[in-house]
């Protein structure tokens, strides 16, 4: 596990002119995400499935006089792979490029035992965690750094032990994959880095552990966003890594 520099602070012009895909962008992390990297100068490409909660963002980031966003509405759980290359495609000829991928899009399941799991369940959480983030990487990989130095960030988790199913499952093949792009990419203007913020208060985490004592006491996800705007400016050293939020 790794931590962003101890001194690290995000100047308000970091990511001026830098172009971010986030996924699952008007959920826990993905909104103060998307919000965050607009603020310190990003073209943020909103992709989400909700419609009006996309364009709600839309306008709240317009409103505070950030660099004007792009709304994407995609439902991830039923994409296949030509709306992947239709995405790159319409990215390549209105934008041009990509500098950053930022994969906060997870759906949890319903955890229980295996041998009671549900097969529906089991596709469409792998499908949203691993597929998705699979295919759109694949299909953005082209765009991604051509401007200079590109980042794709993966959220993962550590969920370990029994009942966690599907999600485990698809959290750790993320990881896996993650592992494998860092490899093939070493050495190159391309980071691939991991990001696990542990306990925080979304909406994910409260149905994962619903009746936890510590739930109010939680950090919400706007404490951890030092973390993605260090690993999204284009002075990132570190590749290969999984960070984790600062102590």
């Amino acid at each position: 596990m790794t931590q962003i520099p101890a001194n690290f602070s995000a100047a308000p012009d970091r990511l001026q002119d830098r172009v971010v895909l986030v996924t699952g962008a008007t959920g826990g992390f993905g909104r103060p995400l998307s919000l965050t990297l607009a603020a310190h100068g990003a073209t943020v490409i909103l992709l989400g499935r909700n419609l009006r909660l996309l364009e709600g963002l839309y306008d709240e980031i317009e409103q505070a006089g950030y660099p004007t966003p792009a709304i994407y509405p995609m439902n991830l759980e039923g994409a296949v792979e030509s709306d992947y290359t239709d995405l790159a495609d319409n990215v390549e000829r209105e934008l041009g490029r990509l500098d950053g991928l930022v994969h906060a899009a997870a759906l949890l399941g319903a955890p229980t035992p295996f041998a009671h799991s549900d097969v529906e369940t089991w596709y469409q959480v792998h499908q949203v965690n691993l597929h998705a983030p699979y295919l759109l990487t694949r299909a953005c990989l082209p765009l991604i750094g051509r401007g200079g130095p590109g980042s794709i960030v993966f959220f993962v988790d550590d969920k370990a032990g029994a009942y966690w199913d599907a999600y485990q499952v698809s959290k750790r093949g993320l990881a896996a994959m993650a592992d494998l792009l860092a490899a093939e990419y070493e050495g190159s203007s391309l980071r691939v880095n991991c990001f696990n913020p542990g306990k925080t208060r979304t909406a994910l985490q409260l149905r994962a552990f619903p009746a936890a004592d510590d739930n109010d006491s939680l950090p919400r996800p706007e404490a951890h966003l030092d973390v993605l705007l260090y690993l999204l400016g284009d002075d990132v050293g570190e590749h290969g890594s999984v960070f984790t939020p600062r102590a």
